[in-house]
C-alpha cells in the first residue's frame, strides 16, 4: 500500500528525494562524471537510511538514542531535498514531465553554477556522512506488512449509532421529557466523562425532535470557543444569514429577536466552562412557547450553571451496561452479536472489561480488530496484553487504548491522520479538501499508475473504519463527505505530532523560539489577542515550512508575507476578518494546493500566477477576477471558484482539470463554452445559469456539443444563479452519442426546470443519482426514468399543481432505486402498484397521503414534510391520522418521520 508513498511521518522526504536525486543520475547530466559520481555515494547511503527508519516505523517502542537518529535522518530529508528544488529551480526546470530540460548541461557549464552545484553536493554529502557513522548501531529486520481492507459496515455503526451504543432507552425518554406541554423553557444539560456517548444521545435527540420546532440548531463550543463565529453559525442554522459587519453584541440581538415569537430547539454541545455558556445564553429569550435546549459538557460546574432555573435537568452519563457493551463489540466486528466465533468469546469479555463501558473506547478497539480482518485468538490475546491492567476509564487509560489503534497503523496511514492535527477542534473537515492536501505533501502512492485521488479515497476511508475519525455527513451514495476528530483523539493527535515534530500549532498563547527541529507545517489560530507579526518573528527562518494553514479572525491584521515560505507546497486560508497577504505568492514555485475562504477578507491575487507550475488545486470562492494566465498552469486539476466568477479566454488548454465549478453559462464567451469540449479529463463540472443572452440559441448548442465530448464525466451539477432561481433549461440536450458510453453517475439540477422529463435522460445508463424539477411529470417521464437501470437515488419536484395521477408501475421499473424523494402539490396523486420500486428503502413526500404505499416492500422509512401555515389543528391532525394509518397497513411497519413546516411550498396553477 505504501509503495511509492513520497513524503511520509515515518521516513520525511527520504522517497522524494531519493527520485529527484536519481534524476541528478540521469543521461541529462552524463557529461558532469564528478557530479554523478557523488550523487550516486549520497543516493545509496540515504537508501539505506530510508529502509533503516521503515523498520523503525513498525516497533512500539524506541530507545532514547535510536530515535534522536531518527529524527535528525528525517530533518535531514527535508532540508536536501529544499536545496535539490532550488537547484532545478534555479538551472531552469521546466519539463513537465520529468523535470530535465535540454539545456541543463549548457547552463551548469558556467563556472559559477558548477562552483555552486559542488559546493551545495559537497555540503550534503558532509551531512550524509556525519549521519552514517552512527547508523550500524540501528540496523533492523524489518516486519513484513499488513493489508487493511475497507469496511462496508462503517455507514452502518453511525447511521444506527443511538442503537449501537445503548442510548435508545434514554433518548426515547428525554424525547418525551423535552417534547411536553410545558410552555417554559427547559434545559437538559448532559454531562459526565469524555467519550462516554454524551454528543451522540444529544444528537439523536436532536434528530428526533427538530421537525416539531419552528427553529433549531445544533453547534459545538470546543476549548477555546470564537463565539462571534458560534453566534452567527447559530443565526445561519436558523435560517438568517448574519451581516458581515455583525459584532457579537449585534448578533446576540439578532438572535433573541429572530427566536422571540418562536418555538426554538438548540444544542450547544462540547462547552469548558461557565464563561462561554454566559455569553451564548444571552441569545435565548424565555418567550414561554415550549422551547428547549441541551447543553454537554465533561464539567459539574458548567452543568450546574447551564440548568439556571427550576425547569432544567441534569443528566450524568454512565458507562454501558456488559450488555450494551457487548452488542457494540460484536456488531462493529461481525456485524452481529450472535456471530462471535466461540474460541474468541472468553478473550472479548476481558478485552470489553479493560474498555470499561465506554463507547469511544470500544470502538476504537473493535475497529482495529475489525480492520486487521484476523479472527486469530493469539492476535486477540495480544491487543487484550497491550491494553495492560485493570479497567481504562481514566484518562491515561482511554489514551492507551487510543495510542495503541494509532501504533498499528501502517506508516502512510500514520501520516495522513497526523496532519489532521492541523485543523482546529471541533472543526469539520472536508474529505476532498483532505485528500487533496494528503496528495500536495506527497503522503499519497503514486506507485503502478494509480489514480493518486482514488488511493487517497482509500486512505481516508481506512481511517473512518477504524474510527480514528468520525463521519459528519454522507451523500447520497454513503461515503462520508466530512469528518470531525473526537477531541480525546485529537490530543492523541497533538502529542504524537509533537513527538514526531510533524507540525507545528500557533494560537498566540505560547512564545514562539527557536527548537532543535525546524518547523515544517505550520497551524496558524488567528484572535485578536494574536496578529501574524507577533506569532512569527522574522529572525528565524520559515522557508522550509511545507504547508501552512489559518484559521481564526482578527480584524485589520495582516497575515504574515508568503516570501517567508519558499518551499511551501499548501497554503490553505480560512479566516473571518483578515488582510490576506499574497505578496511573494508567485515565487512558490513548489506551491501544489491553494484554498482561500475569507469572510470580510481583503486579498487579491497577483496578475499573472504562470510560474506556479506546480500548482494542482486551486480554490478561490470569494474571488471574481481571475488571473489571465491560469490557463497555462500545466498541472491544474481541481479549479473551484465564484459563482460570477469569469473564466479568462483559451480554458481549453487547461487538459489536466478533472474538476471545474463553477462555469457561469451567461458570463463566459462562447469560445469558452465550446472550449470545455476539449477537457476530457473532467470528473466533475458544475455550471452556473441565468437568463441567457441574446445569443441563448448557440450558447446551448455549443454546450451540449462540449458536454458529449465529456465521457469521462461523472457528476454534473447544474446551478441557477441567485438573480434567475427558477430557469428553464429545455434546450439543455446531448446532441450526439459519444465515442464512448456515457460514465455519468451524478445529475444534479436543483433549481433550473424542464417543462417534461427529456427523453434524452433514457441514454444515461450508468446514472445513480438525479435530481431535478419538471413542470409536469406524465406517463412517458416516469417510464424514462424507471428504465434507467443503476438510479438509486431520485430527487424531484414538480412544480405545476399535480392534477393527474401519477402511477408508479410494478413491471420492473425502477430495479435499483433505494431512496426516492418526491415534492409536488398533493401526494394523493400519486399511486404505487403492486410490486412498484422493489429496493426502495426511504421514501420521502410533501404533502398528504399516497395510495399503495404497502406494495413498496423493501420500504425501511417513510418521511412527510407538510406545509401548515395557517393551516387549523385538526387539518394537521387529519393528515398525520391517514399517513400513520397507511403505513400500518405495511406489512414490515416501517419508521414514520411527519415534519410540519410553518410555510407552503409554491406550485404554479
Amino acid at each position: 500500500m505504501a509503495a511509492g508513498l513520497m513524503v511520509s511521518a515515518s521516513t520525511g522526504a527520504l522517497n522524494s528525494l531519493l527520485g529527484k536525486l536519481t534524476t541528478l543520475m540521469g543521461e541529462e547530466f552524463a557529461r558532469l562524471k564528478n557530479l554523478r559520481k557523488e550523487v550516486k555515494f549520497i543516493r545509496d547511503e540515504l537508501i539505506g537510511m530510508k529502509d533503516a527508519l521503515e523498520g523503525l516505523s513498525f516497533l512500539y517502542e524506541l530507545d532514547p538514542q535510536t530515535k534522536r537518529w531518527r529524527d535528525i535522518v528525517r530533518d535531514m530529508s527535508y532540508d536536501i531535498e529544499d536545496i535539490i528544488d532550488d537547484f532545478m529551480q534555479n538551472i531552469g526546470e521546466n519539463n513537465k514531465i520529468t523535470g530535465v530540460v535540454s539545456n541543463t548541461v549548457r547552463r551548469l557549464k558556467t563556472s559559477r553554477a558548477r562552483h555552486r552545484i559542488a559546493g551545495q553536493i559537497e555540503d550534503i554529502k558532509k551531512l550524509v556522512l556525519e549521519t552514517s557513522l552512527r547508523r550500524e548501531r540501528y540496523k533492523l529486520d524489518i516486519p513484513p506488512q499488513r493489508n487493511v481492507f475497507i469496511d462496508s459496515r462503517v455507514a452502518t455503526l453511525y447511521e444506527n449509532a443511538a442503537n449501537l451504543v445503548g442510548v435508545e432507552g434514554l433518548a426515547t425518554e428525554y424525547v418525551n421529557w423535552l417534547n411536553d406541554e410545558e410552555k417554559q423553557l427547559k434545559v437538559l444539560s448532559i454531562v459526565g466523562f469524555g467519550g462516554l456517548g454524551k454528543t451522540t444521545l444529544a444528537n439523536e435527540v436532536y434528530r428526533r425532535l427538530k421537525g416539531v420546532f419552528e427553529g433549531s440548531a445544533f453547534v459545538s463550543v470546543s476549548q477555546k470557543p470564537n463565539v462571534q463565529k458560534l453566534l452567527g453559525n447559530l443565526l445561519s442554522q436558523l435560517g438568517t444569514e448574519p451581516s458581515i459587519h455583525d459584532c457579537e453584541s449585534h448578533l446576540l440581538d439578532k438572535l433573541r429577536e429572530h427566536l422571540q415569537a418562536k418555538r426554538y430547539l438548540i444544542i450547544i454541545d462540547d462547552i469548558w466552562d461557565v464563561h462561554a455558556w454566559a455569553v451564548l445564553k444571552c441569545s435565548f429569550p424565555e418567550n414561554d412557547l415550549g422551547s428547549r435546549i441541551i447543553t454537554t459538557t465533561r464539567i459539574q460546574e458548567v452543568a450546574r450553571a447551564c440548568c439556571f432555573h427550576q425547569h432544567g435537568h441534569i443528566l450524568e452519563m454512565k458507562p454501558l451496561s456488559n450488555e450494551d457493551s457487548r452488542r457494540l463489540f460484536y456488531n462493529r466486528i461481525f456485524g452481529s452479536e450472535v456471530a462471535c466465533p466461540h474460541h474468541l468469546e472468553d478473550v472479548s469479555v476481558e478485552i470489553l472489561e479493560k474498555c470499561g463501558g465506554l463507547p469511544l473506547a470500544i470502538i476504537s478497539i473493535s475497529s482495529m480488530l475489525a480492520s486487521s480482518g484476523s479472527n486469530q485468538k493469539e492476535r486477540w490475546k495480544d491487543v487484550l496484553d497491550s491494553l495492560g491492567s485493570g479497567t481504562n476509564l481514566t484518562l491515561d487509560g482511554i489514551r492507551k487504548i487510543l495510542n495503541l489503534s494509532y501504533k498499528d497503523l501502517l506508516p502512510h496511514l500514520k501520516t495522513c491522520l497526523l496532519y489532521i492535527g492541523m485543523y482546529p477542534e471541533d472543526y469539520t473537515i472536508d474529505r476532498s479538501n483532505l485528500e487533496l492536501q494528503w496528495i500536495a505533501e506527497g503522503f499519497v502512492s503514486r506507485a503502478n499508475g494509480q489514480d493518486m485521488e482514488k488511493v487517497a479515497r482509500n486512505y481516508f476511508n481506512e481511517l473512518v473504519n477504524r474510527s480514528l475519525i468520525q463521519p459528519v455527513a454522507f451523500d447520497m451514495q454513503g461515503s462520508v463527505t466530512q469528518c470531525k476528530v473526537h477531541d480525546m483523539m485529537l490530543d492523541l493527535i497533538l502529542l504524537k505530532s509533537a513527538e514526531e515534530n510533524f507540525l507545528t500549532i500557533l494560537d498566540g498563547s505560547q512564545v514562539f523560539t527557536r527548537s532543535e527541529y525546524k518547523v515544517r507545517r505550520l497551524s496558524i489560530r488567528v484572535n485578536e489577542a494574536s496578529i501574524g507579526g507577533t506569532i512569527l518573528p522574522r529572525n528565524i527562518s520559515m522557508s522550509q515550512v511545507r504547508s501552512v494553514m489559518y484559521f481564526g479572525s482578527s480584524e485589520n491584521q495582516n497575515t504574515p508575507p508568503l516570501s517567508m515560505f519558499k518551499f511551501l507546497r499548501v497554503l490553505f486560508i480560512d479566516l473571518n476578518e483578515a488582510i490576506v497577504d499574497l505578496t511573494g505568492l508567485c515565487k512558490l514555485y513548489q506551491l501544489r494546493y491553494l484554498w482561500i475562504s475569507c469572510t470580510v477578507c481583503s486579498y487579491q491575487l497577483p496578475t499573472q500566477i504562470r510560474s506556479l507550475q506546480h500548482l494542482e488545486t486551486l480554490s478561490l470562492p470569494n474571488l471574481y477576477s481571475l488571473p489571465s494566465d491560469i490557463v497555462h498552469l500545466p498541472r491544474l486539476m481541481h479549479l473551484d471558484v465564484d459563482f460570477n466568477s469569469v473564466l479568462p479566454d483559451g480554458i481549453g488548454n487547461m487538459k489536466s482539470l478533472r474538476h471545474l465549478g463553477y462555469f457561469d453559462f451567461e458570463r463566459n464567451t462562447l469560445d469558452n463554452i465550446r472550449g470545455l469540449g476539449q477537457l476530457t479529463n473532467l470528473r466533475y463540472l458544475a455550471l452556473a445559469c441565468g437568463h441567457l443572452p441574446h445569443d441563448r440559441e448557440r450558447r446551448m448548442d455549443a454546450l451540449c456539443s462540449s458536454l458529449g465530448k465529456l465521457c469521462s464525466l461523472e457528476v454534473l451539477l447544474v446551478n441557477a444563479t441567485h438573480l434567475t432561481p427558477n430557469v428553464c433549461i429545455d434546450g439543455l440536450k446531448i446532441l450526439s452519442p459519444p465515442t464512448t458510453p456515457y460514465r455519468l453517475e451524478r445529475l444534479l439540477m436543483p433549481n433550473p426546470h424542464f417543462f417534461r422529463v427529456p427523453s434524452w435522460m433514457r441514454v444515461l445508463r450508468n446514472l445513480g443519482h438525479l435530481e431535478c424539477r419538471v413542470n409536469e411529470l406524465l406517463k412517458d417521464g416516469v417510464g424514462i426514468l424507471s428504465e434507467l437501470p443503476f438510479l438509486a437515488n431520485l430527487d424531484l419536484m414538480i412544480q405545476n399543481v399535480t392534477n393527474e395521477m401519477i402511477v408508479i408501475y410494478g413491471k420492473g421499473g425502477f430495479p435499483a432505486l433505494k431512496r426516492f424523494e418526491l415534492r409536488l402539490s398533493s401526494a394523493s396523486y400519486l399511486t404505487f402498484e403492486e410490486g412498484a420500486m422493489p429496493m426502495l428503502q426511504r421514501l420521502k413526500l410533501s404533502g398528504d397521503t399516497p395510495a399503495g404505499i404497502e406494495h413498496l416492500l423493501a420500504l425501511e422509512e417513510l418521511l412527510a414534510g407538510i406545509g401548515c401555515a395557517n393551516a387549523e389543528e385538526s387539518d394537521m391532525t387529519s393528515i398525520e391520522s391517514a399517513l400513520r394509518s397507511a403505513i400500518n397497513m405495511h406489512p414490515s411497519n416501517p419508521r414514520v418521520g411527519i415534519n410540519f413546516w410553518n410555510y407552503n411550498l409554491t406550485f404554479v396553477e
